[in-house]
């Protein structure tokens, strides 16, 4: 009776597995990854020029913005998010990368496709310059002959600066450490 279970297990795995992989060989069309990865560049201009509108202008009329403090819906309310940004930190040696280990997944219709990547950015704050980093998810949507952000959403990894660093405690033998 297991035996009959794990040869039923392995036909549905096996039946899933085609479909999967033959969305994947779509994905990675190489003019496709270059229009993503367009974006990305634009995004990266925008960011380094602290430009809000031409950020705005890389998302839908209907986007949503998945921030580290909450939602941002449509292109307008994303170009005031950013302006609102933009005037309390400059930003420079902005980089946006796609992973290029899992390239897009593109849908059967090719009008939808999703990416994950990494980014960075240099702040100039009051206190000084700050060097920032995290991940993003993207779903795209085509619009005419261009893609468009319909959802982005991002998260941030602070490194802390290296005086606060190395005052930090050493990690006690009931303490994780971080490797």
């Amino acid at each position: 009776m297991k035996f009959h279970s794990l040869l039923t297990l392995a036909g549905l795995v096996i039946g899933f597995a085609g479909p999967a992989f033959a969305q994947q060989k779509d994905a990675t069309d190489p003019q496709i990854i270059q229009q993503l990865e367009e974006i990305g560049r634009k995004n990266d201009e925008a960011f380094n020029r602290n430009d809000a509108a031409a950020e705005a202008a890389l998302f839908t009329d209907n986007a949503v913005f998945v921030t580290p403090r909450g939602l941002v819906y449509g292109r307008q309310a994303i170009e005031k998010w950013h302006a609102d940004v933009f005037q309390r930190w400059h930003h420079s040696n902005h980089l946006t990368k796609g992973d290029q280990t899992s390239p897009p997944v593109v849908s059967t219709t090719g009008n939808e496709a999703w990416w994950v990547g990494e980014w960075s950015n240099t702040l100039q704050t009051q206190n000084g310059r700050m060097d920032v980093k995290g991940y993003w998810s993207a779903v795209y949507v085509r619009d005419g002959d261009a893609w468009k952000v319909r959802m982005l959403s991002y998260n941030v990894n602070m490194t802390p600066p290296p005086a606060a660093a190395s005052a930090a405690t050493p990690a006690s033998p009931t303490t994780p450490s971080n490797k």
